[in-house]
């Protein structure tokens, strides 16, 4: 939402406008603007190279992503569940071993 709103003002664009009522100029800008900008499948990428990287020079919190464990300082005694759910994703997901 953030960016969308960003993006509209940018380009002047009211909030409720639909797509076929922007000119083709408009709808030019906004693509050239989304093309240079990160989007989903380059964050992913970006977040597991960060994550692939804390493992592979052994910090603490690459441990913590190979254990499953919480990275962030929280409680492993209770309420670790959604860690281990969330950590070995990545890792398991793109098919890298440790």
């Amino acid at each position: 939402h953030k960016t969308a709103q960003r993006i509209c003002s940018k380009f002047s664009i009211h909030k409720t406008c639909r797509l076929h009522e922007l000119s083709e100029l408009q709808i030019q800008q906004i693509s050239l603007e989304l093309s240079n900008m990160k989007i989903e499948t380059d964050l992913k990428r970006e977040v597991i190279n960060n994550i692939m990287h804390h493992r592979s020079i052994g910090t603490y919190k690459g441990k913590r992503h190979v254990m499953g464990y919480p990275v962030r300082g929280q409680r492993t005694k209770t309420n670790a569940r959604t860690a281990r759910k969330l950590n070995g994703r990545w890792i398991k997901k793109e098919g890298f071993s440790t």
